[in-house]
């Protein structure tokens, strides 16, 4: 019996479309190659539902399985229970420790020490606990991860190896320990992929699919699952943004392929802070937690020297101590060089030329380099200051005094204005034992009685630093 016309008119119609098993793009039309993301052969026809031809959404809904309540009416939950790692550089950027069902997301530079971190994690997990942590890899073989392994001292007996390619692998060595599990790693997410979706490994519906799959996995038998994350050469991570939504922490990994200093950071915690920072350096022996980072990041001298002053920065909230450092030396050529290691090559441009006026120096005849001591990298305005002082002491051969150190920012016109945290940065100098620290005009109302003593200097520009320094 066939159908009337006004079934037909009231049945839905599907369509279809191209999308690119990459990046997501869809168009109307195949296309060898996409056009969004430039890969080949990776649009391909898919089918799309349609409703029915004239008809719209009825905007109605249904009733809900638990109505809205009142805020008021709502007791506040205890504090939320954590499993430390035993790492307590680790523990601080977490908020503490791991939390039940937690989904991290761990990304950074090839290289920077992600798996060698994650494999220390889970062994002192392992070791802590004695349930078992399941380590899988797609880009390694259990071999491999064995020689990495006892290269770095890792050996506990509950630590366990895999090397899967195969989403329901993967959740059927989770589901042979059950929730007896302490912690599962999926190295990377990238590398994994599932039957069920089609496209290659690393697409972004298979992305999509085998972290929504893990994600389950943690919530269901609560336990914290790890996903490490590819980079793309903008230093994001590979595939949808989406994949850093689902996650209830996202930690990035930086460090300079020429220094040993690893800096691991909380850009996103459900569970705690996301601007807390982690030090760690990178030795033979794998990942060395630094309790103590100003020391990496200043020189070791008995006596002052022209071209370097000590400041103290802010990474996410802990306080650190560096060093500027900046050589003048005389040229002949008609456009001098301008280098920089370390800082804003156009901020330092700009304190160049304030300082140049202020303390009424001659830089247009000399080639300037300013840089940082242990491979920093400075973003923060309060080392202005610093930087300004170490300049006119590189170009006036007089020496900054061993023990003062210079916090602040410089405007074009000279003066200094405060920055955020200036009682924690004052506290930090006071500490490793400087005995004159320079500070923008009313710091002393930010600080406590016994940091505002005559240790601490009050300058309102730069000529007035200057001369502190003299």
């Amino acid at each position: 019996m066939s159908a009337g016309p006004d079934s037909v008119r009231g049945m839905a119609r599907a369509t279809t479309t191209f999308r690119c098993s990459a990046c997501g793009a869809e168009t109307g039309r195949w296309s060898g190659r996409c056009l969004r993301c430039g890969e080949f052969n990776t649009v391909a026809e898919v089918a799309v539902a349609a409703t029915a031809p004239g008809r719209k959404a009825s905007g109605r809904g249904q009733a809900p399985l638990a109505p809205a309540r009142k805020v008021s009416e709502i007791t506040a939950a205890g504090p939320v229970p954590r499993t430390s790692t035993g790492l307590a550089e680790f523990d601080r950027v977490l908020g503490g420790g791991l939390v039940a069902g937690q989904v991290l997301l761990l990304s950074g530079e090839p290289g920077a020490g992600k798996s060698t971190l994650l494999l220390t994690v889970a062994d002192t997990i392992a070791e802590r606990t004695g349930r078992p942590a399941l380590y899988v890899s797609g880009e390694e073989s259990v071999d491999q991860i064995a020689v990495r392994a006892r290269r770095i001292g890792v050996g506990s007996p509950n630590l366990l190896l895999a090397d899967e390619n195969d989403l329901a692998a993967v959740i059927g060595h989770v589901d042979a320990h059950g929730s007896d599990v302490a912690l599962v790693i999926v190295d990377s997410v990238q590398s994994i992929a599932s039957a069920d979706v089609e496209g290659r490994a690393g697409g972004v519906a298979q992305v999509m699919e085998v972290a929504q799959a893990l994600t389950r996995v943690a919530k269901d038998r609560g336990i914290p699952v790890c996903l490490v994350g590819q980079v793309t050469k903008e230093s994001v991570v590979a595939g949808p943004r989406a994949l850093e939504h689902i996650a209830d922490t996202t930690l990035t990994l930086d460090g300079d392929r020429h220094t040993s200093l690893r800096l691991l950071r909380a850009v996103k915690n459900r569970y705690g802070p996301a601007d807390e920072v982690a030090c760690f350096e990178q030795t033979d022996g794998g990942l060395r937690e630094v309790p103590d980072p100003s020391m990496l990041f200043r020189g070791h001298r008995d006596a002052a020297v022209p071209g370097t002053c000590v400041t103290v920065t802010i990474e996410g909230r802990r306080p650190m101590l560096a060093e500027v450092q900046a050589l003048a030396a005389p040229t002949t050529n008609p456009n001098p060089r301008r280098g920089v290691s370390g800082l804003d090559s156009a901020r330092v441009a700009m304190l160049l030329a304030v300082t140049e006026r202020v303390a009424r120096l001659k830089l247009f005849d000399k080639d300037v380099f300013v840089a940082t001591v242990g491979g920093m990298r400075l973003t923060d305005p309060g080392s202005d200051l610093a930087t300004c002082l170490a300049i006119a002491s590189a170009a006036s051969e007089v020496p900054v005094p061993i023990d003062v150190a210079a916090i602040g920012e410089v405007t074009l016109s000279g003066d200094v204005r405060r920055v955020p945290m200036i009682g924690q940065r004052v506290a930090e100098a006071v500490r490793l034992g400087y005995r004159r620290i320079l500070v923008p005009p009313g710091t002393r109302e930010a600080l406590e009685p016994r940091q505002s003593g005559g240790s601490v200097i009050e300058v309102g520009d730069l000529a007035h630093a200057h001369r502190a320094t003299s």
